[in-house]
């Protein structure tokens, strides 16, 4: 493909010979000759001087550059979209392969592509265009909408309702049972009956072996656009907001309230009952026992505001050195204090 069509395509600002042949996509430090590469953070600048890369997408303002370039307003995103240019996403025909077992109450839209040995239980709607890959299992009243794509593994539990074009990646769980017990007079656990729903809704991507567990009552919801990395634990009741990004090993206890356009990076930890405000970012690992403000950046356990939170970081391998010289300062003040009582 060559360069001035990728520009052109991209909306980007051509640096460079049009027609340069751009054969593949690659990250600047492995890039090879013939390959279109991008730049987004700064840090990785002095990687143009030696980059084998024929072709960078870089930031307007990012001055010349030895080779050809492309002048985007967000690298990122432009990058993203030039990798769609070389790598198409696979297609599915439509149809429905023998060993799966469908339901007759169950109801699925044109163009559905049923791999083997899928399940989809008695009143199960389905919309347009679904992609059921291998071993999915649909349990009975799960209502889809149109271009779902659930990759192996896939369990969608009874009742739950999913939006149009949200992509589940493998192993995903939707609306298992919520950790619900109430304790007896004899100290053993009584289950709590998990009669909530979940709600995914539309244009929602959940990564790997990550389990959104229906409510006890009422819904757990994730919001429009929001995305899930793998291994995330969102517990019942829980109401993540839009746009929001869960990353990896984020656990959210039940009935925690997540707002729109938040960051929980990973390993982040929620306690139950809570309230996070929209356009909040919780660092990794930060552990939140306590409701948190909108559009603040947290950090550490109990969290707090990142920049005090690195100062107290600053100070925690200091605290040997600083407990012996509070130990001499007291001594000291002892020791004079002694001597004016004495010599009074």
């Amino acid at each position: 493909m060559k360069l001035g069509e990728i520009a052109q395509t991209l909306g980007c600002e051509l640096h460079g010979d049009a027609n340069l042949d751009i054969t593949g996509v690659a990250g600047i430090e492995d890039a090879k000759a013939g390959e279109l590469t991008f730049v987004a953070n700064r840090k990785y600048h002095p990687l143009l001087a030696t980059t084998r890369a024929s072709a960078v997408i870089v930031a307007k303002d990012s001055g010349v550059v030895r080779i050809a370039a492309l002048g985007s307003g967000n690298p990122q995103l432009d990058f993203a979209r030039a990798i769609e240019l070389f790598h198409a996403v696979p297609e599915y025909a439509s149809g429905v392969h023998p060993t799966a077992i469908i339901a007759k109450t169950a109801k699925i839209a044109a163009g559905a592509h049923i791999g083997p040995y899928c399940f989809i239980d008695e009143e199960v709607e389905i919309g347009a265009n679904a992609v059921l890959h291998s071993f999915v299992a649909i349990y009975r009243g799960a209502k889809i909408g149109n271009d779902f794509f659930a990759h192996s593994h896939v369990s969608i539990r009874e009742g739950s309702c999913i939006g149009d074009r949200v992509l589940l990646q493998n192993g995903v769980i939707i609306g298992s049972d919520g950790y619900g017990f109430a304790r007896q007079a004899n100290r053993h656990w009584y289950k709590i009956r998990q009669s909530g729903q979940t709600v995914i809704e539309d244009d929602v991507e959940i990564q790997a072996h990550s389990v959104i567990d229906r409510a006890t009552i009422g819904q757990t919801r994730i919001g429009r656009g929001t995305k899930i990395d793998n291994l995330v634990q969102v517990g019942h009741a829980c109401k993540v907001g839009e746009d929001t990004l869960l990353c990896g090993q984020v656990g959210l206890a039940g009935t925690t309230r997540v707002g729109n356009r938040c960051i929980l990076a990973g390993q982040v930890g929620v306690a139950g009952h809570l309230m996070i405000g929209d356009d909040t970012t919780l660092t990794a690992q930060s552990g939140v026992p306590h409701d948190v403000p909108a559009g603040v950046v947290y950090s550490g356990y109990p969290a707090m505001d990142s920049l005090a939170w690195r100062k107290s970081v600053a100070l925690f391998s200091r605290l040997p050195e600083l407990q012996k010289e509070l130990r001499e300062l007291r001594e000291t003040v002892s020791r004079l204090s002694s001597r004016r009582e004495s010599a009074s």
